[in-house]
């Protein structure tokens, strides 16, 4: 049991170093990471190390995981200022889109494949969301309107979970179960509610966070993940959409003050990396490629009436009474890039044992990885051509929460107490030595950016930053400061650890 055990974290290691590096391997390429990780799970499945497996039941429990995660993580960096213009456009993308979608690629399906209507309409119910994942690695390096950018990242944020009931109706019931308005009800109610639950699990856990006094700053982002799976596991108890309630939840406390909010968004995006990579790798490892090749006409078939039909007809029923641009929901119908979440959807007939679900599965894995290739590698000259860029705009401006690292520099911070010396003391009278600078006083709960003639006070907190060379040096000079005053020099005071 041990050696197994041992074998299966050294492949488990394995695959996810490969993973890690791969992600700026595909960034270079520019081509979307998720392709890379499919192909790992595919390389170490029965047709390359020979690990066989096929249980679709597990493969759907761990996606729906994982996409709690991945779409928690989304919540959590969303900001409220970028989604609120961009809300009503999003929200009909994100239902009428959908359903348009849906119906148009049921269609097709069933007069030029000849599928029976409950397979149809799953072909187009699987493969109605967007996964914005996908092509923003591209859509970052692109300078459009800001508002383009923010349409796909909210439809993408909120198609899941529509779609996820849509596609679970279909493979649990026959089309002649309910009436038509039952189910239109039931959809609506679990929206609803799911949107209710999240925002309510959002506000309190933002004021739980707010005045817990957690023993260790490490616990904070383990609690703030741990209220968005709450805010599924609540919707999904009282039969709402969970994966609304964690999307709304994430956001709701992605844009309050929260201790220790940037440890939070970095520890969610490591999740989700991580969600991610395992989930992608899954389904690469589900997939026969023996059988893949059978699939290859149908997913051509439905991706070509998915690209060129249902999707510009879904864009433009739901863009138009929002004043979007023609060339602007050109661009949203090339973009609107299907990733894992149709590969995860797919497992759920299959689970359910739907006949022909096997052939549903394979026909979106081969679709998703043809259309991701194609639409990924064209997002950019398609942009110009359609005159969508933005030449004003700046392109993506990466920010890091701890960029110090990489930069050779260290981030100090200092509390003056009563009885140090430093208070009274100018900010230019502290003579820090060069590649050391305070950059932010906190007074009274307020920060400020001090210059040279800032007197300190005691109470003040300082941050500093000072690149490694002088880091020893500056904060040698901070405590003989404190000690003997502006004139430590003079008294021969240089700040050692002894205080002589």
């Amino acid at each position: 049991m041990t050696g197994r055990l041992d074998l299966a974290l050294l492949l488990g290691a394995a695959v996810l170093l490969v993973a890690v590096w791969a992600v700026r391997f595909s960034t270079r390429l520019g081509v979307p990471s998720l392709l890379v990780y499919l192909a790992l799970g595919v390389a170490i499945g029965e047709a390359g190390l020979g690990i066989r497996f096929d249980d679709a039941e597990l493969t759907r429990v761990l996606g729906f995981c994982a996409l709690i995660v991945i779409i928690a993580e989304g919540g959590l960096t969303a900001r409220w200022s970028t989604l609120r213009p961009v809300l009503g456009v999003a929200g009909a993308l994100s239902t009428v889109g959908v359903l348009v979608s849906i119906a148009v690629v049921g269609v097709a399906g069933h007069l030029l494949l000849d599928l029976d209507w409950r397979l149809a309409l799953l072909y187009g119910a699987v493969l109605s969301s967007t996964d914005a994942a996908a092509v923003f690695a591209t859509l970052r390096r692109l300078r459009l309107p800001p508002r383009l950018v923010a349409t796909l990242e909210a439809e993408s944020g909120t198609n899941d979970a529509p779609v996820v009931l849509l596609v679970v109706l279909l493979s649990t019931s026959g089309p002649a179960s309910h009436p038509w308005w039952y189910e239109a009800l039931l959809v609506a109610y679990e929206l609803t509610t799911g949107t209710a639950v999240g925002f309510l699990v959002g506000l309190g856990g933002r004021w739980a966070l707010r005045r817990a006094a957690l023993p260790s700053a490490g616990l904070y982002p383990i609690a703030a993940v741990g209220l968005t799976v709450l805010a599924y596991a609540a919707g999904a108890v009282l039969h709402a959409s969970g994966f609304l309630a964690v999307y709304v939840a994430g956001v709701v406390l992605g844009n309050a003050r929260l201790p220790h909010r940037q440890a939070i968004l970095g520890f969610a995006d490591g999740l989700a990396w991580l969600a991610q990579i395992g989930l992608f790798v899954l389904l690469g490892l589900l997939a026969t490629p023996g059988r893949l090749a059978d699939a290859l006409l149908p997913a051509v078939v439905v991706g070509l009436a998915l690209l060129f039909l249902a999707r510009p007809l879904s864009v433009a029923v739901s863009a138009t009474p929002f004043r979007i641009a023609p060339r602007e929901q050109l661009f949203l119908s090339w973009a609107g890039l299907r990733g894992a979440v149709p590969i995860v959807l797919a497992t759920i007939p299959l689970s359910e044992r739907v006949p022909g679900a096997d052939r549903l599965f394979d026909a979106v894995f081969v679709l998703v990885v043809i259309f991701t290739l194609v639409q990924a590698g064209t997002l950019a000259p398609v942009a110009r051509w359609l005159r969508v860029t933005a030449p004003a705009e700046a392109a993506e401006i990466r920010v890091e929460t701890a960029p110090l690292e990489r930069m050779r520099a260290d981030l100090l911070q200092l509390e003056i107490p009563p009885g140090s010396k430093l208070g009274g003391v100018h900010v230019d009278e502290l003579r820090l030595p060069l590649g050391a600078s305070v950059t932010l006083v906190l007074r009274d709960g307020t920060g400020f950016v001090p210059g040279p003639d800032t007197r300190l006070k005691v109470g003040d907190s300082l941050l500093i930053v000072a690149s490694v060379e002088v880091r020893d040096a500056a904060e040698r000079r901070l405590r003989a400061v404190s000690r003997r005053g502006r004139l430590a020099r003079w008294f021969g005071e240089y700040g050692d650890d002894s205080g002589e």
